[in-house]
């Protein structure tokens, strides 16, 4: 299967849906954001300075997911139905997973996957006077619903 934005020329170009059938789509993604005992701890107890790091950041990934089109050049500007950003805390850091929905002609990745990056570095920028050497990885799909791949789970990481 070839590259779907690159047409036989070699150059980039957007996929045309517009004989594609309108369907469900979902997408869950996540991504980590490794931090010290100490920003954690102010996370959890609400200290910061900047104000209530998750709720901020839970705003900022849903404003990203709608905006996806705004920064990935060749995404389709989509009417997204739902998208919710959570989070979850672990001992070293925080968990961020997103889920986007809508009945389109193209599916949701994109914006699940835009909506945890930017939810990321916006705990990242609330709390780096705290803890500059935060690291945020493990941004993936973990599973998508619709299209013509159907129902499809992220089998490197089926426990997520």
């Amino acid at each position: 299967m070839g590259l779907s934005h690159v047409d036989i020329e070699g150059k980039a170009s957007m996929v045309d849906v517009a004989e594609k059938p309108v369907s469900s789509r979902e997408a869950r993604a996540t991504g980590f954001i490794s931090m010290s005992a100490d920003a954690l701890h102010q996370v959890k107890s609400n200290d910061l300075k900047k104000g209530d790091v998750l709720q901020v950041a839970r705003i900022a990934g849903i404003q990203a997911a709608k905006k996806c089109s705004d920064l990935i050049p060749l995404c389709h500007p989509l009417l997204i139905s739902k998208i919710s950003v959570d989070f979850e805390i672990h001992k070293n850091g925080i968990q961020v997973e997103s889920f986007c929905k809508l009945a389109g002609q193209t599916g949701v990745e994109m914006e699940a996957l835009t909506a945890v990056s930017v939810a990321a570095l916006t705990v990242f920028d609330m709390c780096k006077a705290v803890d500059p050497e935060m690291t945020i990885g493990d941004i993936r799909v973990l599973e998508k619903v619709g299209g013509k791949t159907g129902h499809w789970v992220n089998k490197e990481h089926p426990n997520d």
